[in-house]
């Protein structure tokens, strides 16, 4: 069957009072983002509680729902048959014959949810219940009702005009990209980092990335990994905006000059000072991270204190309180799983000391950065000022 129309679900944006229209027309943007990757010709509206999608031509079905489902905001996708106000009869026949083209099978379960928003229309809910149980029993063979557990619900909304569905097809939940401003993602070659991302951008954040490169130590096929992982989670948050870093200079200088022990807490430092200054020249107002509590030595509590004391920005870190697998699990489920376990190395990874440091001193830390101090400010700003710009979608 060739839906026409698709009826869109959303849940928190309708708790936001007077500004609800603000989150309802950033959804509908996004929506419409994702279906321009859609071969076809769609028209999004709007009215009070309700967002819709209207084919104007030939689509690929399963297209449109991948599209829709990466939409954060979108708790459910209903395709559905959309029909102008008709005489009752005429409506108790079309839901009828709407019911056999979607469930076929004999012996199925079903109930019949009627809601009446327009309060003119002659017939009440609880009488469009009944009637519409009694024609789709007398339609199809083994049918029967269960208002507990159903096979399916019949869903009939009367409103300026009729909606008729039977699938509510799940979301990917959230808040729309661009309600709650921007970050930067500091995104590596790795499993957790992308997960991050996506959680963060769930909650309506638009998201930019910085990769840290380091050259010969980190090929370029490192650095594609990370433009597919951007572009792989830019499937949901929209382009992402990619500043790729060439960090060799600053990465050799600290391992020339600092303690071995403390290679991972000093180079997250200065990975930390430059991410926040690209993410004051773009406007972005924090800085996402993919730790997680203890799984390394440079994310255990001390390890972390020590590295946030370098921002000013809060740092955000939504996989904090998870475990490895969990974060896997949602890699996989968000489709950048295999491309993050593909073995080209990372920066992060290159100098790695034998025993490193998990309770850091921060006072020592500090002391330490001292022997960098003639030439470290030059090598940050030539980094940042040299800094390769990608876009990812």
């Amino acid at each position: 069957m060739q839906y026409q129309s698709f009826l869109i679900k959303y849940a928190e944006i309708g708790t936001k009072g007077k500004n609800r229209y603000i989150f309802e027309d950033a959804l509908m943007h996004q929506i419409r983002h994702h279906l321009q990757k859609v071969e076809g010709e769609f028209v999004i509206q709007k009215e009070q509680g309700r967002i819709y999608v209207n084919a104007k031509t030939d689509y690929d079905y399963d297209e449109v729902i991948d599209a829709l489902k990466r939409v954060f905001g979108v708790t459910g996708i209903c395709p559905m048959m959309q029909l102008e106000k008709c005489e009752y009869d005429e409506l108790r026949k079309k839901v009828v014959d709407f019911v056999k083209v979607e469930h076929p099978e004999d012996g199925f379960s079903f109930k019949v949810h009627a809601k009446r928003a327009d309060k003119h229309y002659p017939v009440t809910s609880d009488e469009i219940n009944a009637d519409l149980g009694h024609d789709i029993l007398e339609a199809n063979e083994g049918a029967r009702v269960d208002v507990h557990h159903p096979d399916f619900v019949v869903y009939v909304e009367i409103r300026q005009k009729i909606n008729v569905y039977t699938q509510v097809i799940k979301g990917a939940g959230g808040m729309p990209i661009g309600t709650n401003g921007k970050a930067m993602l500091l995104l590596s070659g790795g499993i957790d980092s992308p997960v991050a991302g996506y959680m963060i951008a769930k909650r309506g954040v638009m998201i930019e990335a910085v990769y840290f490169h380091a050259p010969p130590y980190t090929s370029d096929r490192a650095k594609q990994k990370v433009v597919d992982l951007a572009k792989l989670v830019a499937r949901y948050s929209g382009s992402i905006k990619l500043h790729v870093i060439n960090f060799t200079d600053i990465q050799l200088a600290i391992y020339e000059k600092c303690p071995h022990d403390e290679l991972t807490i000093i180079m997250r430092r200065y990975m930390m000072r430059i991410a926040e200054m690209i993410a004051e020249k773009n406007d972005c107002i924090g800085l996402i991270t993919g730790e997680s509590i203890g799984q390394v030595a440079s994310q255990t509590m001390f390890s972390l204190r020590t590295t946030d004391e370098v921002c000013n920005l809060p740092v955000y870190r939504p996989v904090i309180g998870f475990d490895k697998q969990e974060i896997v699990d949602l890699s996989e489920k968000i489709g950048t799983y295999e491309t993050s376990i593909l073995p080209y190395e990372d920066c992060c990874t290159i100098f790695v000391a034998k025993h490193p440091v998990t309770k850091p001193n921060l006072g020592a830390i500090k002391k330490s950065e001292l022997r960098l101090s003639e030439i470290i400010d030059e090598m940050v700003e030539k980094a940042v000022n040299e800094e390769e710009v990608i876009w990812c979608s």
